[in-house]
């Protein structure tokens, strides 16, 4: 008698190693799928107060997806000060990029805040005044313009001023209560003689020729026209890797502003409409030339000796406080010597690395 025919056909061997290996992968799918939630990209606030080459590494770390690929899922949200200090204050945002200037007052009065990286030392501010001041020294009784008195740009105007022998009390501030922009209008409309602006805000007022430009701030080695990335300390306490992803995320930025200039205009521009490509690539030429944009992204001694000495006279307490208790340098130092830096840049960041470890502040 033979045997029934099963109307069911034989796993071959090769099926059957197909049909577990399927399986296999529906079970590691399903184990796998909570932990990609877990590793869902982290909800941050980052607050910046100029729209100027200083927030360049912010504009390209979130237009071309570097903040994800970190970890971090980055809101970008524009305020003059001191919007910034208060958005950290209360919890609206994890990070600023502040100047150093305005830390450093705060710190002496509230020892919650702690800047961990920098990526700018040098800027392209211009002291730009009417035509018929020739020089920096007939700026003496004159009315010049900031955003706020106390902001950075104002910091740095003191600083400008003191290299021609004028002190902060010798000059007429005039708030505009916004960034460069209101303060070319201030100057324009004649309420102002002079103001530190940013490029390209002024480009088209010297290439009119009813104002010049007095000096640029590059101009002086001695100027650190410093920003930090500064949290709170609970907060990067309590979430150390935060810190990590943005110091990383802004040096491959600045990486790619180097190398792609194409890059760069674009990513400006999508943060800052207002601004023409034609003067972002002039502005990206000045920062390019003079290297503005740090690759190791280290808080200097120079950057705290030089907001000392501008804002000493008007807060005494800069002069004997501890800013151990602010900068914290450790993640960019440990990043050097774990050699990730090197392996971004190559082996010829070494000479810069040195150069910034000994040049630390705490160091």
């Amino acid at each position: 008698m033979k045997p029934p025919i099963s109307i069911h056909p034989p796993v071959l061997p090769s099926r059957r190693r197909h049909l577990l290996g399927a399986g296999a992968l529906a079970a590691a799918g399903a184990l796998a799928a909570p932990r990609a939630r877990a590793q869902a990209p982290r909800k941050i606030t980052i607050s910046f107060p100029t729209r100027s080459g200083a927030s360049w590494p912010m504009f390209i770390a979130k237009d071309t997806g570097l903040y994800e690929k970190y970890g971090l899922d980055v809101n970008l949200v524009f305020g003059v000060h001191p919007a910034g200090i208060a958005m950290l204050t209360s919890g609206e945002a994890q990070m600023a990029n502040y100047g150093i200037d305005p830390v450093m007052n705060a710190a002496t009065k509230d020892a919650s805040f702690i800047a961990m990286g920098s990526s700018l030392n040098k800027g392209s501010f211009g002291l730009v005044a009417r035509k018929t001041i020739k020089r920096g020294q007939d700026l003496k009784g004159k009315k010049i313009g900031v955003g706020r008195v106390g902001d950075t740009p104002y910091h740095f105007t003191v600083s400008m001023l003191k290299k021609y022998g004028i002190g902060p009390r010798e000059v007429i501030w005039v708030p505009s209560g916004a960034d460069a922009a209101g303060r070319v209008a201030t100057l324009v409309a004649g309420q102002v003689d002079a103001a530190l602006l940013t490029t390209p805000s002024f480009f088209k007022l010297i290439d009119g020729g009813e104002f010049v430009n007095l000096a640029y701030i590059s101009e002086f080695p001695d100027i650190f026209v410093s920003t930090v990335y500064l949290f709170r300390k609970n907060f990067a306490a309590q979430n150390p890797a935060v810190p990590e992803a943005i110091i990383k995320a802004h040096a491959e930025a600045i990486k790619r502003f180097y190398e792609d200039k194409v890059q760069a205009i674009k990513s400006y521009s999508a943060q800052n409409r207002a601004e023409t490509p034609v003067d972002t690539a002039r502005v990206y030429d000045l920062y390019l030339k003079d290297n503005l944009l740090d690759r190791i992204p280290m808080i200097l001694k120079g950057a705290i000796a030089s907001g000392v000495e501008r804002d000493g006279d008007a807060n005494p307490a800069l002069k004997s406080f501890d800013f151990r208790q602010l900068v914290d340098n450790s993640v960019v130092i440990r990043l050097i010597r774990e050699g990730w830096f090197e392996k971004l840049f190559g082996p010829g960041i070494k000479a810069e690395q040195d150069r910034k470890l000994k040049e630390a502040f705490g160091t």
